[in-house]
């Protein structure tokens, strides 16, 4: 053993010393208010003392008038003396510090000690029950605890520590028994008090699922946050934008001001049964290891008690949030200070250095390949390791692919409960587009991939409240592509496709439909993905003339929509079969606007070959130039043909034939309610009489 551990060792066992000196001092009083209770005490050796009252003891009670007891200075001094020396030698007297960081005064101090004494040697429990006068009740009563500290239970101010002093306030004792008169009430000490004060540092137990863990991560300017936690604050709230992390300042800064950091995960407390009663226990963790406290997402719906009882005076208490901070919120009114977003270059250069030469190696620069993600700056660092072990699956090679994933893993699940996510499973390759079409949803990409660099770093982003978000309007007729485009662009940056289901957002009540929008773009804030709302005029239809309140709320609606969509930070799609229905105002603020327009003869044959695959059996003679020139079908109506043939070949046991093609054409006029005329289907009609 090294001699710095058997230095350190040697410190701890002086604060435990310490402690059991104090206690050792305590004994000696309680041995001499024992002695005073068994001089008028006239049956001491009963067996059944406690249990039952006699007239001799009833006599004994109302007699009896217990000398107050003394505390010996000297020997108290002595011992403190000795801690003295310790604490020169270096060492931590927890006892002390404790009474530091809750304000304890002298009596509080002997209270504690009272609580504990029967924690550390047995034999408490039946000098308490033989002071109690109950042999069950093993714990010190308020009245024994105030007695042996040489108080009445009749001081109202001795009475108060034991009622809202700060040993209740903090945690560090307990009055259990309330249905008791205040006399016989027991002092209980926590366990993790007790623990803490024998050497333990593990974090209480009711913590367990509530502290995170922030990985290590070196960014952002922490000097100011540093000054004012040094100049006393103690309660900061920090407010962070999509690409910001307040929790990494908080911890460098506390760090830098010399102190512990303890991040308590908001979420997972609120959803608790006793919210309240585990922040106080948060509270006194804090106080305990002489850590700030880092918690959050605040808003408004933390009830305020929550806040209150997360105040560790004097250790810092940091609160996160995203919104304005609003003094309703807690009745604590804490410094307000801005985290500034991270940029795209702060982000590559901690991916590079998360993931630690790995992407160098494997030829592509981590930095350039996710620069579409929004992240904070935490959130890259899980990413990265997460993507070094999707990696071990590719024999530790990593790729984009892996990255990626990593990124995408950060996405929170609120989204995915009022959208359809979909895992794009096509690319540019699998589309039949014209070439202008094609070329506008790679410009769509490129805006979502180097928006920071351009909105952010060139600062080429208007005024107004505008977000850094991208936003496109696919107009065409229905199966001209327009769903699997988005599928491609979503799958091209390396995110997520999230439908949005609009039978979940329209709602005929005034103000509904803004509401249930609203959720979508909230919980869409922090998701690296892209947004699509199919059939999109439904919402963001063109406002009209007011001639009655329902023209002016569905009016009050689009602006609220045009506002929203203004300030959204991601990547939203709108879907419509008719342009000619969105609002001018939308399409003016749109960034691309995108035609899907229906497939030419030549697109329709290339449509017809990747929808049958390479796969899937094909008999001799396809004539799929006949079926594009003879057909004009969108490119959904050719995929289900495409698929309706291939059940029907697997029916016959044969490989997929004109026969099963023309089928599948005619059973598809049938659902889009067209006529099949022997003129369109031609040398290929005789085939649709013999298909029964």
């Amino acid at each position: 053993m090294s001699e710095t551990r058997l230095a350190a060792d040697g410190r701890a066992e002086q604060s435990l010393r310490h402690l059991l000196s104090r206690v050792g001092l305590l004994e000696a009083r309680i041995r001499g208010l024992v002695a005073q209770r068994q001089s008028s005490d006239p049956q001491p050796d009963d067996p059944f003392r406690g249990l039952y009252l006699s007239d001799e003891a009833v006599a004994r009670l109302l007699a009896r008038q217990d000398p107050p007891v003394v505390v010996d200075e000297s020997a108290l001094a002595e011992v403190e003396s000795a801690a003295d020396a310790a604490e020169s030698d270096g060492a931590t007297i927890r006892l002390r510090q404790l009474t530091a960081a809750f304000g304890l005064e002298p009596i509080d101090v002997e209270l504690l000690l009272t609580a504990l004494a029967s924690e550390l040697d047995p034999r408490f429990e039946q000098f308490f029950g033989y002071l109690n006068d109950d042999v069950t009740r093993r714990r010190p009563s308020a009245a024994v605890a105030l007695t042996l500290c040489g108080e009445s239970v009749a001081s109202a101010s001795a009475r108060a520590r034991l009622t809202h002093g700060p040993l209740i306030t903090g945690g560090l004792v307990a009055l259990d028994d309330a249905e008791r008169p205040f006399p016989g009430r027991a002092l209980r000490i926590p366990d993790r008090v007790l623990a803490h004060l024998l050497g333990d540092d593990a974090p209480d137990a009711a913590l367990t699922d509530l502290l995170d863990d922030l990985p290590p991560v070196v960014w952002g300017d922490t000097a100011a946050l540093t000054a004012a936690l040094s100049a006393g604050t103690t309660a900061l709230y920090l407010r962070e934008p999509q690409t910001g992390s307040g929790r990494v300042l908080a911890v460098r800064a506390l760090e830098a001001a010399g102190r512990p950091a303890l991040i308590l995960n908001l979420h997972r407390l609120l959803a608790a049964p006793d919210s309240t009663g585990l922040a106080r226990i948060a509270a006194r963790e804090a106080r305990l290891r002489g850590a700030g406290l880092i918690t959050g997402p605040v808003d408004e719906t933390v009830p305020t008690a929550v806040l209150d009882a997360l105040v560790a005076d004097p250790n810092p208490l940091v609160l996160i949030g995203t919104k304005d901070w609003d003094p309703e919120w807690s009745r604590y009114h804490p410094l307000l200070a801005d985290v500034p977003a991270s940029t795209a270059a702060e982000r590559a250069d901690i991916w590079r250095s998360a993931l630690n030469g790995h992407a160098s190696s494997a030829g592509f620069d981590a930095g350039d390949q996710t620069a579409q993600f929004r992240l904070r700056p935490e959130q890259v660092v899980r990413a990265a390791h997460s993507a070094v072990v999707q990696s071990r699956l590719a024999g530790g090679r990593l790729d984009v692919r892996h990255l990626h994933e990593g990124a995408r893993g950060e996405n929170g699940a609120a989204l995915q409960r009022l959208a359809r996510r979909i895992e794009p499973g096509v690319g540019f390759d699998d589309l039949v587009l014209p070439w202008a079409t094609a070329g506008a949803l790679k410009e769509l990409v490129a805006r979502a991939h180097y928006r920071e660099r351009v909105l952010g770093d060139w600062r080429m982003r208007p005024g107004g409240g505008r977000g850094m978000g991208v936003s496109a309007l696919f107009a065409g007729d229905s199966g001209t592509g327009k769903t699997m485009s988005a599928e491609v662009v979503a799958g091209a940056l390396g995110l997520d496709l999230y439908v949005i289901d609009l039978s979940s957002v329209i709602d005929k009540y005034v103000g509904e439909t803004e509401k249930n929008l609203e959720k979508i773009f909230a919980a869409a804030v922090g998701v690296n993905g892209v947004l699509l709302f199919d059939e999109a005029d439904a919402v963001f239809g063109k406002r009209s003339e007011v001639k009655d309140a329902h023209d002016r709320y569905a009016n009050v609606e689009s602006a609220y929509l045009l506002q929203r969509m203004e300030s959204f930070d991601g990547l939203a799609i709108l879907s419509t079969n008719l342009r000619s229905n969105i609002d001018d105002a939308f399409t003016r603020r749109l960034d691309l606007l995108i035609d899907f327009p229906v497939p030419d003869a030549e697109q329709r044959a290339q449509l017809w070959d990747r929808c049958l695959g390479r796969t899937a059996p094909r008999a001799d003679g396809l004539d799929l130039a006949f079926l594009a020139r003879s057909f004009e079908l969108a490119g959904g109506a050719i995929r289900s043909s495409a698929v309706t043939a291939a059940y029907l070949a697997a029916e016959d046991g044969q490989p997929i034939s004109m026969q099963h093609l023309v089928r599948s054409v005619q059973s598809e006029y049938r659902k889009m309610g067209r006529l099949v005329l022997q003129s369109e289907f031609g040398e290929y009609y005789p085939l649709l009489a013999t298909s029964g």
